[in-house]
């Protein structure tokens, strides 16, 4: 267990540790250089942060006075020793580095330092459903144990933040109800705000100037892109619209196969389905922006931060009416139901055939897109770390000095 200073004698404030131990790439790493950019721990009592990372991800964190970076060699490794590490090394590090608290942003957490926060980032670990469209593979059983080692984390720790509503809702299905836990969603970098455009009718578009669908995401099996270019086809072949589909991210093998089979199927000749592959994260702006819709079509997400560009780009938007996409996109997009190419067709037409309401959903949406701010990400996650250091404090105050009787 770790010895927690008491503000009241500590002139600099709270120290808090940050394991970045697995945040080696993607959304867990940005998520980590958009907080502490936007932070200011020093409003919640929190006078030092020290972080924990591997010497490229360290890097990649603007300097700040309360910041103190750390690359332990392990660090430097593969997996198994990153591991390791965090299981066999990270509580005694803490405690040597004098800190109160400990924040786990990657999810699991084995060691015995407490007070401990973590965070609930990943769904499909959660939901039989979704992780069963892998089969019976190595994927699945990698998801299955993660499961069990997320369970016990979220359960040992003093504090667990969630990114939306539907997930708490979804993890305490399966943990039971969890006694200290925020909702504190991401942010949004500014460079994907876009003010809604002129929506303009499609009759005015042409074979040159063509009406974009964008969908943004990794191509797996949640995320349905194969009944996406399906309804799409459904779509222009009904209407005779010259829509094109550009689809944009990285892929599964497996799940690329199929996509590659349905576009062969439904565009043989390759005239309006363009998959160009992943793209760099600081050049998806500039993707958004030469679209004129955007669409959205997983069955499995904890926060869809891809949503949120789209909301924030200024587009119209057609989403999935599973998971959070609703809670996020509330009244501000038209939904259909991801496995059905009819409902994807239909959902397509009502909004593109409709300026008016394409220029409704485009500004709902982008204003709605303007909550989700770093800042308010920042101060939320350092706010409950406080208030989970000063809840377990004054637990421990009254186990040191109980009532007499």
């Amino acid at each position: 267990m770790s010895t927690a200073n008491h503000f009241s004698d500590n002139a600099y404030g709270i120290t808090v540790g940050i394991d970045a131990t697995n945040l080696s790439a993607g959304g867990g790493r940005t998520h980590l250089i958009e907080l502490l950019r936007a932070a200011d721990p020093t409003a919640f009592g929190i006078g030092r942060v020290v972080v924990w990372g591997s010497l490229a991800t360290l890097a990649l964190l603007d300097d700040r006075p309360w910041l103190e970076k750390v690359a332990p060699p392990a660090l430097e490794g593969n997996l198994l020793k990153r591991t390791l590490w965090q299981r066999f090394s990270l509580s005694a590090t803490a405690r040597e580095a004098g800190c109160d608290v400990l924040f786990v942003p990657g999810g699991s957490y084995a060691g015995d330092f407490h007070p401990v926060v973590t965070m609930s980032r990943n769904m499909l670990p959660f939901e039989w459903g979704e992780l069963l469209r892998y089969g019976w593979s190595m994927k699945t059983l990698r998801f299955i144990m993660l499961r069990a080692v997320l369970q016990r984390s979220f359960r040992s720790a003093d504090g667990l933040i969630f990114l939306t509503h539907y997930a708490k809702e979804g993890v305490e299905k399966v943990t039971g109800s969890l006694l200290n836990t925020a909702i504190v969603p991401h942010g949004l970098n500014n460079r994907f705000f876009q003010p809604p455009r002129v929506q303009s009718p499609i009759k005015t578009y042409t074979a040159d100037k063509t009406y974009r669908i964008l969908y943004v995401s990794t191509v797996t099996a949640y995320k349905h892109q194969w009944h996406v270019v399906e309804g799409v086809a459904r779509l222009r072949k009904r209407t005779g619209w010259p829509v094109i589909l550009e689809l944009v991210g990285p892929a599964d093998p497996s799940a690329l196969s199929r996509l590659q089979a349905d576009i062969v199927r439904c565009d043989p000749e390759h005239a309006w389905v363009r998959y160009h592959g992943p793209i760099p994260f600081e050049q998806l702006h500039a993707i958004y922006n030469r679209a004129d819709l955007g669409l959205f079509a997983s069955s499995c997400e904890n926060m869809p931060n891809i949503l949120l560009e789209t909301m924030a780009s200024g587009l119209p938007v057609a989403s999935s009416n599973r998971g959070p996409m609703p809670e996020i996109l509330q009244g501000a997009g038209l939904y259909f139901d991801p496995e059905s190419p009819n409902d994807i067709a239909r959902a397509l037409e009502g909004v593109i055939a409709d300026p008016q309401m394409r220029s409704c959903l485009a500004g709902t949406s982008y204003a709605a897109a303007g909550q989700y701010t770093w800042k308010r990400c920042a101060d939320g996650t350092f706010s409950f770390i406080s208030a989970t250091w000063q809840r377990n404090a004054n637990s421990a105050s009254v186990v040191q000095n109980p009532i007499k009787q």
